[in-house]
């Protein structure tokens, strides 16, 4: 320890250094000197137009970064639009699908759902140059964002095959991720966590921009995850048997540790100890590994304990003359100590299996069953499991259609798993290359699961898929299913019915063996707590469907400079003639930052239709006429907020009073226009 006095003032510049890494990790670099802000770069980062710079430094550089770091930071006058049609129980499930280019869809999330994602997921395009990438054009005029809505480019694509022969092979891949993974970081919550699964051809590069996006101090760990233990085809010496899996936390400081996952009955057997508190197996030594230094650094680590001459107990005092005497031992220059202070074991005396080894008297933490059946075990970090075959991913799929229409769906083991590792049972997890909707898939799945006897979970997910054609040819197009967005959902859709009807089986059983047997004691059925009288909503088996499209006001209202007055009476209402007042409410809950899961309810308010989110939280009325009397009588709700049509008020002068009136009324209320 360090008693000096530092006797120098603080030094600012490094706390500067630290405030602004903390906004931008990745224009902290490195240099002769140490760590230092990249200048150039965090112009960058506060420009929508391309700074120039040719400083040499530490770190990862691709034609067309500059210009990937200006796609994240243009804004976007897109927005989402509700699809009734396609969704499942729309006014009451949280689960979220959205269709579109996910760049833009991320950009829409910024303020809804700023650091409220537990953990993401994602199975980005393989750069193998046989798969596609995203073609970002972020230079579009606001006539080709219109024709684009999103989703297309000048051409009518927004794919693009990206050879290994072209000269920017990387570059080309990088430039689609860097954006994406930039906007998703803002997402997480400060104990959020992103899997991203990735194959070798970039595996290195995801590292870097990982590195420079997240932190490279955020990195948890790069899971080989094996695939195909029989090897797929032969590369150049060596069957490919595996991917990887890059996980990166927003924060690590705030995460305490990661779930464990699920036990299977396998694992279960390996639980072959019993004692009065029930089943256990062998844990983790009390020793805790070897370091130089380690008695100063954990004082309290190093004590003696006493053991019976029989083997049988420990103490924390010496009872009798025969008793052993243990402490950490020291060995090649590394000092051992007790994982647990002197005061933390001396509760959990009798949580420890007592062995005579080589090495003398040994103590095994006893793994409880009902522990880890709760908390899962803890995860290796090379994933293998025989469910994890990508056979797996794709004859599941198979069997919910009756036919191949996806290629190389990934295992709901492999997903599910992560899931367990990263997200709690209340939490949201955002997959935005959602694919064939595998994660949906996956969490409704874990919802339901109640084999270890726990309640149902409540986890929701947000997917996002670009609308990108089924080739003619394949069994999906002719199966009717013209896009990927309409095999999610429809997916989504078939692996509910089958969880529905599992889940209805196994209550059946459930029932049947409660009360099978003939002395079993029911003077508890009237209790409330018992399991046939609580009530139980079970698992969300819905999902609302969002589309991506252009902005639901006409172009003068953004740049109402553009239009000569003469031509300004063609404006009158700013709002574009096909979209609907749900359109409008959607793009409202955007700009408000609201959560799109929200409830939406209906209401009539001196005869005007009124749209309710959340309670009280946004007021949306588009009716005409909207005058004193409404104003009055919407008041008494005292919502947070409340929106009109510009032209929705009966005139100028009653849009003031309207105005005034809210005031007087509702003083906590923010009246707006669109």
């Amino acid at each position: 320890m360090n008693d000096k006095l530092d006797l120098q003032s603080p030094d600012i510049s490094a706390m500067n250094i630290d405030k602004i890494a903390a906004l931008f990790p990745n224009c902290l670099t490195e240099t002769a000197e140490g760590k230092r802000i990249d200048f150039d770069l965090l112009k960058q980062e506060l420009s929508t137009e391309i700074v120039e710079g040719n400083k040499e430094r530490y770190r990862l550089e691709w034609p067309g970064k500059r210009e990937a770091i200006v796609t994240a930071n243009l804004p976007t006058t897109n927005t989402l639009r509700p699809v009734r049609e396609d969704s499942v129980d729309f006014d009451t499930t949280q689960n979220i699908y959205i269709e579109g280019d996910n760049l833009e869809v991320l950009k829409l999330l910024q303020e809804s759902y700023l650091n409220k994602i537990k953990m993401i997921y994602i199975d980005p395009p393989y750069n193998t140059g046989k798969d596609f990438v995203y073609k970002d054009n972020f230079a579009r005029s606001s006539e080709e964002e219109l024709f684009e809505s999103g989703q297309k480019d000048e051409y009518g694509q927004r794919l693009q095959a990206n050879p290994e022969t072209s000269g920017r092979y990387h570059s080309d891949w990088l430039s689609m991720m860097y954006p994406r993974l930039k906007l998703a970081r803002n997402l997480l919550t400060e104990d959020g966590v992103i899997f991203i699964s990735i194959d070798d051809n970039e595996v290195h590069n995801l590292r870097k921009i990982c590195d420079e996006i997240f932190g490279e101090e955020n990195f948890v760990g790069c899971l080989p995850t094996i695939m195909n233990l029989k090897g797929n085809n032969d590369e150049f010496g060596f069957s490919g048997t595996h991917e990887f899996t890059i996980v990166y936390a927003k924060s690590k400081i705030s995460i305490s540790d990661l779930n464990g996952i699920p036990l299977d009955k396998e694992d279960e057997k390996e639980y072959s100890s019993f004692d009065e508190l029930g089943a256990y197996k062998q844990g983790a030594t009390l020793m805790r590994t070897g370091e130089a230094g380690a008695r100063e650094k954990r004082p309290k680590g190093y004590y003696p304990i006493y053991v019976s001459n029989d083997l049988k107990s420990i103490s924390l005092k010496k009872n009798n003359e025969n008793d052993y005497i243990v402490y950490p031992k020291t060995s090649n220059g590394k000092e051992m100590s007790w994982r647990r202070s002197p005061e933390f074991l001396n509760e959990t005396l009798n949580e420890f299996i007592i062995k005579q080894t080589n090495n003398g008297i040994t103590f095994y933490k006893k793994q409880r069953l009902l522990e880890d059946l709760k908390n899962g075990k803890k995860a290796k970090s090379l994933f293998y499991k025989p469910e994890y075959s990508s056979g797996n991913g794709t004859s599941i799929l198979q069997k919910l259609f009756d036919g191949r229409l996806f290629d190389n769906p990934k295992p709901i083991s492999l997903i599910s798993d992560f899931i367990s590792i990263g997200l709690n049972s209340n939490d949201i997890i955002l997959d935005f290359f959602s694919g064939s909707a595998t994660t949906a898939h996956a969490v409704m799945q874990l919802n339901a699961d109640t084999s270890t006897g726990s309640v149902p979970g409540n986890r929701k997910y947000i997917m996002v898929q670009l609308p990108e054609a089924t080739d003619e040819k394949s069994e999906a197009y002719k199966a009717g299913y013209k896009n990927i967005c309409e095999i999610g959902k429809e997916r989504i859709r078939r692996a509910a019915k089958q969880i529905r009807l599992n889940q209805d089986s196994q209550d059946k059983k459930d029932s049947q063996n409660l009360f099978s047997d003939k002395n079993q004691d029911n003077s508890d059925k009237n209790n409330p707590a018992h399991p046939t009288n609580q009530e139980n909503h079970g698992p969300d088996f819905g999902f609302r469907v969002y589309r991506l499209d252009s902005s639901n006001m006409q172009e003068v209202y953004y740049k109402p400079q553009d239009y000569q007055q003469a031509n300004l009476d063609l404006f009158a209402d700013n709002v574009k003639p096909d979209r609907s007042a749900e359109d409008l409410v959607t793009q409202i809950m955007l700009d408000w930052g609201l959560e799109l899961s929200l409830p939406i309810e209906r209401k009539t308010i001196a005869g005007k239709e009124v749209f309710a989110v959340a309670g009280n939280s946004l007021y949306c009325c588009f009716d005409t006429e909207i005058d004193e009397a409404f104003a009055k009588e919407v008041a008494k709700d005292q919502a947070l907020r409340i929106v009109f049509r510009d032209k929705g008020f009966k005139d100028d002068t009653a849009k003031e009073n309207v105005k005034q009136l809210l005031k007087q009324l509702a003083p906590n209320t923010e009246m707006r226009v669109v």
